[in-house]
């Protein structure tokens, strides 16, 4: 059974590693790589002798290390870190591999082994693999020497189907970002050097690629000149299974390769290869384990997708209907708010906001001002200054808004923006009156986009102003009415 270790709470408390290696770029690239993780607190040694000294005054959970040293090598250092230490993870990193080295250091209780030049993102994968593994099993107190390598096993299965889940359950909404990351983890889970993913067309009964991930020898793009392949895949989409073919069944495989179905309601959306293994051995039962694992989760996460995008499409339909309305009555608005949205997400971009926030941006910036259907044209057309009564009634469109979107779900995050677009940062803007912090942050950039739009154009009341005195507009009022960050981000941009 699969278990879901949420990415927020994969571990209690940060894991501690520690980077050995005496040459300086490769240390430095890794500490890097791993700082960039909050789970993590790391520390270096530039030899053997450093590093044992810090591991003794320092229980680490993980040790990546460098085989060839000056003084104490990276088998030494093993060797005295499983003196003091059984259970902590240790990952051997060589620049001249040879297989009795490999099995040297695997018996003397590495628990994987990378060779120069490793890709970044492979490491990084066994760390999380490892050091998921390892909180498996402190988890058992109950655990014993002699079992240790049989719940090691089921550890380490563990760990792979909740790495599985968190990263295909982050994915993007873009499916094309989906696909392709599918395929990255399908060739990381069982060492495959090509990976792809084809999407079939049932009516013309055609496969049409979709990604391939190491394409080395181009393979799969020429598939349909490789009657093996063809048979395979034809295989797998009449059976709705997936299989396992190896070179002596079919000489034109070598070695070995997987493939399995991607099905939504029990309807074939297409198929996922993997293709030889790097060292050569031929796919087993826990490779097929962990790719069938994959695509059964692949699957849910692209049909809860398609059906979320049905929705959401249905849900802004009707939305930008109501728009339309807004625009029929004043045009303003309809050049206004694709105006604001624009400037929100250049802003949103310069602070590196996520994906997400900016998908948000990008509907919360549309609809901003979706509560203006109910303020009468008296009001929302008037040609001349407000009065204070008329003011009032325009203040409460962002509380209608946010009545607008409220039955819907989906959107909450979004329903939130608008409904905090014209709160300040000192506490005095409406419909709530909170302030600073409190004030969703894609919301205070919207403010700023919003109000820089209504000052730089004209509108029936007054005449567009200078772009000068709208930006000392935004300086003075750092602080009051803006957030100072999104300002000085904006300012970059001008």
């Amino acid at each position: 059974m699969a278990i879901k270790i949420p990415a927020e709470e994969k571990y209690k408390e940060k894991k501690k590693i520690l980077v050995v290696d005496d040459y300086l770029p490769t240390r430095r690239l890794i500490v890097d790589a791993l700082d960039q993780s909050s789970q993590y607190e790391v520390n270096e040694a530039e030899n053997g002798e450093e590093a044992l000294q810090l591991f003794n005054e320092d229980n680490y959970d993980l040790v990546i290390s460098d085989i060839m040293m000056p003084g104490m090598s990276g088998m030494d250092l093993l060797n005295r870190i499983r003196e003091k230490n059984l259970f902590a993870a240790v990952i051997m990193i060589t620049g001249n591999p040879t297989v009795d080295l490999t099995v040297s250091a695997i018996k003397k209780g590495a628990v994987d082994f990378l060779t120069k030049p490793f890709d970044i993102d492979d490491l990084l994968f066994k760390v999380d693999i490892h050091l998921r593994g390892k909180s498996l099993l402190a988890a058992d107190s109950a655990d014993t020497i002699s079992g240790h390598t049989n719940l090691q096993d089921q550890s380490d299965e563990l760990s792979k189907q909740g790495y599985i889940f968190d990263s295909i359950d982050d994915s993007p909404l873009d499916n094309d970002v989906i696909f392709e990351k599918i395929a990255a983890l399908a060739l990381k889970l069982v060492d495959g050097e090509v990976c792809s993913i084809l999407l079939f067309d049932e009516q013309d009964n055609e496969f049409h690629t979709k990604v391939v991930k190491g394409e080395s020898e181009g393979i799969t793009r020429n598939y349909k000149h490789s009657s093996a392949l063809g048979m395979v895949f034809n295989e797998v989409i009449e059976r709705k299974e997936a299989v396992v073919i190896n070179s002596n069944e079919h000489p034109d495989v070598s070695p070995s390769l997987i493939c399995a179905p991607l099905m939504i309601r029990n309807s074939i959306l297409g198929i996922l290869s993997v293709r030889k293994k790097k060292n050569r051995e031929i796919f087993n039962k826990k490779d097929l384990h962990h790719i069938l694992s994959l695509t059964k989760r692949a699957s849910l996460n692209l049909e809860n997708k398609i059906l979320y995008e049905s929705i959401y499409s249905n849900i802004m339909d009707t939305l930008k209907s109501l728009i339309s309305s807004i625009q029929a009555r004043d045009h303003y608005t309809e050049a206004h708010c694709q105006r604001v949205t624009d400037i929100s997400l250049k802003i949103a971009t310069q602070m590196n906001c996520s994906t997400k926030d900016m998908e948000s941006l990008k509907i919360a910036g549309v609809l901003h001002d979706v509560g203006k259907i109910a303020v009468p044209d008296s009001i929302l057309l008037k040609p001349d200054k407000l009065t204070l009564e008329e003011f009032l009634i325009i203040k409460n469109h962002p509380t209608i808004g946010e009545n607008i979107l409220r039955p819907v779900i989906l959107l909450e995050k979004e329903r939130k923006i608008i409904q905090c677009h014209h709160e300040r940062w000192d506490g005095k803007g409406y419909p709530l009156g909170i302030a600073g912090m409190e004030i969703p942050c894609l919301a205070r950039i919207l403010a700023v986009a919003d109000s820089f739009d209504a000052m730089t154009n004209n509108r029936p009341y007054r005449p567009a102003m200078p772009l000068n005195k709208a930006i000392d507009e935004l300086v003075n009022n750092k602080n009051t009415q803006f957030d100072e960050e999104v300002v000085n981000a904006f300012l970059k941009l001008i």
